[in-house]
This record gives C-alpha cells, structure tokens and sequence, in this order.
C-alpha cells in the first residue's frame, strides 16, 4: 500500500474512532481486545486480493481494509495478484481466477444473483478465503457478513457459508414529507435535504447506503405514502437522481410514492381515470421520463383510496384497474407497482379488521405480473400485537409481501425501548394453514408457498436526522433486526439481538446476556402496559401518544378507541366471533376455530376477538378484571426490572450510550405507570370492582389523565 494510501486509511480510523458512537450504528469495528482472537485472525490474512474496479468493488474494498485495520490495529497488505497464503481473495465470479471458479461452480449453482460465499479453500496446499458473489453487489453482501464474523468473535478457521436472501425486494418505506417533516417520525427531520440536493451530497446519505447494505437492504422508498405529486416533476426527479447515484454502487434502489391524482395536479388533465387512454399515456411518458434519469428506477408505491387519498373508486374503477395501469407504464423498464392493501371505509361500519380482506381477496389473480401487494403485518394498523392479517395465505394467485412498522407509532415513540424483531418474528411464524399445517406466514412472504416468483419485505422507517438516526439507541436495533429478518425471515430474533449487541456495544458475556434477555422481554412488556389481552388501539387520538381509551368523539366510528374495547358493565373486547363480526371466518377452517371459540382462542389475542365478561376465569385462575390489571401491573415491573438490568452495565459501556439509554429508561417507566394508571381507572368505571392485590394505587385521577393534552408531539 502506498504512502498516501496509508494516510488516507489512517484518516478514516481517525475519524470513525472520533465520531460519537451512537452514530456508527453497529459499524463499530471496535479494536478487539482478546489477544487469542487477535493472533488468529491476523494469522489468517496477511494480505487482500482484490481485482475488481467498479464503485462498488471500490467500496467493498476500502470498507474491509479499514474495518480490519480498526479492529484488528494490522495494516492488511493490499495485493494485486495472488502471492504466498492466508490472504482474502475477494471478487465477482468473473473476476475469480479459473481455477478458483470451478473449485466453487457447485456452490455458484446454489446461489442466486444477490447471494454470496465465503469459504476456506486451498491452492497449490495454501489456505486461502474467498469472498465471492455473481456480481459485486452480492460481494459487498459478503464482506459484510465477513466483517460481522470479526465483529463477533466468530472463527473463521475452515469458512464454508453459501448465503442468499429468501426475498426479492427489502426496503424501507421512508414517510417522509418534501419540507423534511417525518409522519410517524421520532428521530428528528428527514435525512433528505431537498433544498440542498442535488448539488449537495450530505455524508448521512452515503452512511445511510452503507448501513443498508450491511444487512442486506436493496430499495428506499424516499417520500410519504400520503403522497405529493411534487415529487414526480422535473425539479424534484433531478434530486432523486442524486439520490439514486448515491445509493446505486450500495445495491439500493429507489423507489417513489405515485399520487393517483398526480396526472390533474402536476399534467393539467381533468381526470386521473385509469381507464382514460390519456391518464395511461400521462403515466407512461412520466415513466419514461423517470427512467431516463435512473436506469435502474425500482417504481412506485401507491397508497390508493385509503384515509382520503386519491385513487381509482373516485372513478368507479377499482384497485386492479390503478394498479394494472401503473404496472403497464412500468412494464417495459422493469420496474414495480407496490399496492398497499390498507384501505377502511367510514362508510362500513361492521368491522374495520375485516375491511382489506374483504375488499383485495376477490381479486386474487387478477392483477399484472409486476404488481405485487403490499399488506400490513395485521389487519388494524401496527399495533403492539395483532393477530396475523387474513390476507396471508389467502392470495395465492397474487404476490404479497408484508409490510412492518419499524418506527413505533403504537409503541411509545422513540422514548421507549421495544425490540421489534420480537414482533416481527411472531408474525412470521404464524401459521395461516392455508394450505395445511406450517403454511407460515414467512412461507407467503419468501414465495414458497405458493411459488411467488416476486417477494418482498417492507418496513415503514424510524431514521431521521438525529445524530444517533433512529432517536433511542435500542432503535437501532430495530432497523438492524429489520435488515437481517428481510434477508432471511426465518432467523431467530435472540440471535440477531445477540449480533447487535456484539456489533453495537461489546462481546463482553456478561454485558450481552442481562441485556439480551432485557431485550427480548421488553416488547411483551409494553404489550402488558399498554395493550394487554387482545386490547388494541386504545391509544390517545391523532398523535397516537399516551393511553387514551375513552376517546368517542371522532368523527368516524373507527377512528375512536371505544369502538375497538367496546367495554360496558358486561365485560370488554371486540367480538369478532361467529357471533361478533364473523372476522374469524376470513382465516383458514383451522385457525377460524381456534379463534372463534372462547376455550381455545390464546389469550394474547382474547378481546381481540371476544368480548368478555369481567369475571371470566383466564387460565391462571384469576377472573378477567384481576388478570387485566395484573397484566398492566407486570408491565410496569418489567420497565423497572429493564432499568434494574441497565444500571448494572455502566462499567461494560461508554459513558454516553450507559446515560442516554439509563434517562430514556427513566421516562419508559413513568409512562408505562401513567398507562397502568389511566386505563384501568377507566375500564374500572365498567366493571366496579377494586383492584387485586399487587396492581398499585392511581395517584392521580381519571379526570386528570383524561384533561392531558400533547398538541406538539413528534410524527404527528
């Protein structure tokens, strides 16, 4: 390595060793401290052989030689050509040497064009480890995944991973607004700095690329979906190019937010019918248009006739009819249509769960090959825990991919510490038995159940601008777990919690396992104190911050959370029984019978689908008033066994991240008693019984908590 090479490289440790930790994500590569593990790494690479020459290649590059040289404190020789043994051989298929690419042809076999190998080979009887991929993008997937072997410890003495992600499209839906306002954002403005771009390319933008590939992401979807047609002009497209070019050498695509009504407002049509050949050519000249700007354009996601925005039912059309004429404006340049199913109705006041189901199953089948529907993890809207959506498993015809709020618009912001995966892991493998037993949900979204060819994950962003990017440190998390489940739904959430912990904070065991165990507890706690028992969208209204049950004065029914407990002196919950809505009845027979009947329904899910009488006996013996206020109870004890947990960590830690998690802890506690307290002097108006023995006294009253406005909150 040159002189200068050197400098360089030294600058960028210095710089990445300066930064606040907090906004390395888990790119940490801090210097190992085991002396064994040190020894056994530098032993096994002694030098880099790297031939490739794209942007990529060079990324790939830079990236491993000044991660090792972080952590391991080795100047790693970069070589031309293959010398002596215990190099990293790193390259495309094509760039690989002959040899080397028949001594792995069986393992390209098994591979597909984003899945890389690392693997421990020997030439001429020396040991050597190629990283490896069809093209560079599954490279840089791979030296990645090798850097996090190194970060974790791991040996890397006999390699042999053969790695491809279970899904075709991993992408974070960014709802973010032209003036960087973020709905349902807690982490501070917008990354993108419209104003500046595209002259101005903010460092956060390439960070932002690298973090995403380290886990696999390939598309951003850069605006809100309660669209502006703005972003589609001339004006704005010359930013998203910017953008684009970033993001291209990373593996990401850009994708963008199609307002149906986009032709009137920005084409000076009368109409946006998708059924009128100019609405259709108006599309497909802007498609055009895009294109040229970006090749390799991902395409829309469309938010259709849902909470009042603009979509084909204002024409009589239907969403197979937007849908399919989008798609055809995409068709020749490859790109997608991503068509939300979130649609409810004020004018179908029966049951808001059933609505999605009800209006996308009929038209399974009916819609192009390049559309693929987008459909929320559950049928209401991202709560703390749902049931998983009927629509899973019931579109066979029809290509669906899930779609997780990574952002914790139910889960108390990013003040709260929730560790999602949890989540996403529970809806994944929940078994829809669509087609008999272990028709997993995860089955639905990877294709293999109904041999989708088009699958996809989405997760809705919690990135902002905050120095530290997702607001609360354990967010992190969230984005990371998010990355990593995309890749492969099938990865136990203990062990992506583990590898981030290692990667974030420390190997240190003692540090990893309280604080693993801490994180794999907390979702089921806010679940305790705030939505416990099937109980959900109980939250305050509009900003969705705070307990709000009482709430009965909106305008449409659906929208208030008395709709959704519907609790009287009879007992609480929504039934959704054969004798309610019949919601259960859009499930397979298996799992409509399990739901359907009090005896057998879980009681996680309960007053989901049941309404309840107080003194009904739960498992546990204990009536339903009594196990309810236990519940909200344990909640609380769970924030202060998290807090019991965290200050034991302070000497494993650096003192800022030990701080700011100990204080943001410290407010999780006092809203999870503030929960406790409203919603049960709320529901206690209805069953007039005391509380148990264990559930803590309110100290203030219902009055009070009901008189608490909040007119500035974030995201709203």
């Amino acid at each position: 390595m040159t002189s200068l090479r050197f400098v360089f490289l030294f600058f960028l440790i210095f710089l990445s060793a300066s930064a606040q930790k907090d906004y390395k994500l888990w790119l940490q590569y801090d210097k190992i401290t085991n002396p064994q593990v040190v020894e056994e790494y530098n032993l096994a690479i002694k030098g880099i052989v790297s031939s490739g020459n794209s942007e990529t290649s060079k990324i790939y590059l830079n990236e491993i030689e000044s991660a090792l040289f972080s952590m391991l404190g080795n100047k790693i020789e970069i070589k031309s050509k293959l010398e002596g043994q215990d190099n990293l051989i790193i390259g495309s298929q094509s760039s690989l040497s002959s040899d080397i690419q028949k001594m792995l042809l069986s393992d390209f076999e098994k591979i597909n064009y984003e899945g890389f190998i690392i693997k421990s080979i020997s030439i001429k009887n020396k040991k050597q480890i190629v990283i490896t991929g069809k093209n560079d993008v599954a490279v840089l997937y791979g030296v990645y995944n090798f850097l996090r072997l190194i970060q974790t410890n791991k040996s890397i003495k006999n390699l042999s991973i053969v790695d491809s992600p279970k899904t075709n499209i991993r992408i974070l839906n960014h709802w973010d607004n032209l003036d960087r306002t973020v709905e349902r954002g807690y982490a501070g403005f917008s990354l993108w700095n419209w104003q500046k771009l595209p002259d101005f390319i903010d460092q956060r933008y390439i960070d932002y690329a690298r973090a995403n590939a380290s886990i696999g992401i390939n598309g951003t979807v850069l605006t809100n979906v309660n669209a502006n047609a703005l972003i589609l002009t001339p004006q704005y497209l010359e930013k998203v190019e910017a953008l684009a070019n970033v993001f291209r050498p990373y593996g990401i695509k850009v994708y963008l937010t199609a307002r149906f009504s986009a032709p009137i407002e920005i084409g000076g049509l009368k109409t946006a019918d998708p059924k009128d050949v100019a609405v259709s050519n108006w599309w497909k000249e802007k498609a055009k248009e895009i294109y040229k700007r970006i090749p390799d354009f991902g395409g829309f996601l469309v938010k259709a006739n849902s909470e009042g925005q603009p979509g084909p039912q204002n024409y009589g059309r239907d969403h197979v009819d937007g849908a399919n004429m989008l798609a055809d404006a995409l068709a020749p340049f490859g790109g997608v249509v991503m068509w939300r199913a979130f649609v409810y109705s004020e004018h179908d006041t029966n049951d808001r769960a059933k609505q999605a189901y009800a209006e996308f199953q009929p038209y399974d089948g009916k819609f192009k090959d390049n559309v693929i529907v987008q459909v929320k993890n559950g049928a209401i809207d991202f709560q703390p825990r749902e049931p998983f959506h009927p629509l899973f498993g019931a579109m066979p015809k029809t290509p669906l991919m899930i779609e997780f709020q990574i952002t914790q618009e139910y889960l108390g912001f990013s003040t709260h510490l929730v560790y999602l995966p949890k989540l996403f892991q529970e809806v994944l493998e929940s078994d829809t038995y669509q087609k008999g037993k272990g028709s997993t949900v995860a089955k639905v979204v990877d294709g293999s159940l109904n041999h989708s060819k088009r699958t996809g994950i989405a997760g809705v962003s919690n990135i902002g601008n905050d120095l530290n990017w997702t607001g609360h440190p354990f967010a992190q998390a969230n984005w990371y777990g998010f990355g990593r489940l995309a890749w492969d739904p099938y990865l136990d959430s203990e062990v992506i919690a583990n590898e981030w912990l290692q990667c974030t904070f420390s190997n240190n065991e003692n540090f990893i396992k309280p604080v693993k165990d801490m994180m794999i507890k907390s979702r089921e706690a806010v679940v305790n104190y705030m939505t416990p028992l099937g109980l959900h969208h109980i939250m305050d209204t509009g900003h969705h911050y705070g307990p709000g049950p009482w709430v009965s004065n909106l305008s449409r029914p659906e929208w208030n959370p008395t709709y959704y407990h519907k609790a009287d002196k009879n007992g609480i919950g929504f039934d959704r029984s054969k004798t309610g809505t019949n919601a259960t009845a859009q499930y397979a027979t298996e799992v409509e019978k399990m739901f359907d009947n009090l005896a057998t329904c879980p009681e996680i899910d309960l007053l989901w689908f049941h309404h309840v009488s107080w003194d009904y006996k739960l498992k546990n013996g204990q009536t339903l008033w009594n196990g309810l206020a236990l519940k909200y109870q344990e909640g609380v004890n769970q924030v202060q066994e998290m807090q019991n947990t965290w200050n034991k960590t302070e000497k494993y830690i650096d003192a800022e991240r030990f701080k700011e998690v100990k204080m943001l802890l410290e407010i999780q506690h006092k809203e999870a008693k503030w929960w406790r307290d409203a919603c049960l002097l709320y529901f206690q108006q209805y069953s007039g019984k005391e509380l148990p023995v264990g559930v803590e006294k309110p100290t203030q009253t219902l009055e009070y908590y009901k008189s608490l406005k909040f007119p500035f909150t974030p995201g709203n």
